[in-house]
């Protein structure tokens, strides 16, 4: 059965969930969610001989939450990973990153291809480093309503989502795109008739209980740095990302639309082992369709 503890890392408490024995794979969440979005993939990959650790991430649930917006840059991101390997004893891991986490999980593998033995990105495939800064990018494609643009106000989308986080998370995974929407992040969200079949009342619960906890500034202060992280990664223009990578896909992850698996992110990691689109998945890939997404990272571990 996995369990949970707490581990200290970069002068912050993790709260951790773990099982098994054996290669070290660390499964890293997005926005918005926590390490309960690995509840169908710890226990089948720690079966199959693997010790899996899905962390909570700094700012989420149980985790330290910093108070300062640059205390959640790509370098301390990438640095609790690190540290968390370390501090579990082991030396390397393979890598698994959900939306957020893909981008965590590419980046580890780019600035430290010696602790990260594979690499897996779902959803989020790895992204070339732009000539310009991303939001001036999204601001000019998408406009300033852009999801990761309205959320650079500190406070704002802060209030919106907090307002009532059982609708936000029923609004966030299970809601419809409105034809004509209205302002904030969810007002482009219809209510669900019911709750899709791979999230059950007792799930949504689990979520509502850690985000009630820990409220969602600490995630949103992670896009508050995607121009601060463009600054920082500067040295690492053009560097391929080495450690063996696979990408998965829901067919239907809307993301796809803006962060495409293209020729320019195909030239970034030239160990690509497999591409894998799952069908009937939209964006919350490994909750939606866990079968598919488990067998395709058992293969990738084996």
């Amino acid at each position: 059965m996995p369990h949970q503890r707490f581990v200290r890392v970069n002068g912050i408490d993790l709260h951790i969930t773990e099982q098994g024995s054996g290669p070290l794979v660390v499964l890293l969440h997005g926005f918005p969610e926590t390490s309960y979005s690995w509840r169908r993939q710890i226990p089948a990959i720690a079966a199959a001989g693997y010790r899996v650790v899905a962390p909570d991430q700094r700012g989420y649930s149980g985790s330290g939450r910093p108070e300062g917006i640059d205390q959640y840059s790509i370098f301390h991101l990438v640095g609790d990973v690190v540290g968390l390997i370390r501090e579990l004893g082991e030396q390397q891991a393979v890598v698994v990153g959900h939306d957020w986490g893909s981008m965590v999980a590419w980046q580890t593998a780019l600035m430290r291809p010696d602790v990260v033995r594979g690499v897996v990105g779902i959803s989020v495939p790895p992204l070339p480093r732009g000539s310009r800064p991303p939001l001036t990018l999204t601001r000019e494609r998408f406009g300033e309503g852009f999801y990761q643009n309205y959320f650079q106000q500190p406070g704002v989308a802060d209030a919106e989502l907090n307002k009532d986080i059982a609708a936000t998370l029923r609004l966030t995974y299970a809601g419809v795109r409105k034809a004509e929407p209205d302002p904030g992040f969810l007002g482009g969200i219809a209510e669900p008739e019911t709750l899709p079949s791979w999230l059950t009342a007792d799930d949504l619960a689990v979520f509502v209980d850690q985000f009630t906890a820990s409220g969602f500034t600490g995630g949103l202060n992670w896009y508050r740095n995607l121009d601060r992280n463009w600054e920082l990664t500067a040295a690492w223009q053009d560097a391929p990302i080495t450690p063996p990578s696979l990408y998965i896909s829901g067919e239907e992850d809307g993301v796809r639309s803006f962060y495409p698996m293209d020729d320019a992110a195909r030239a970034i990691v030239p160990n690509l082992r497999g591409v894998v689109d799952v069908p009937g998945a939209g964006h919350w890939t490994q909750q939606e369709r866990p079968e598919v997404v488990t067998e395709a990272l058992l293969d990738f571990l084996r």
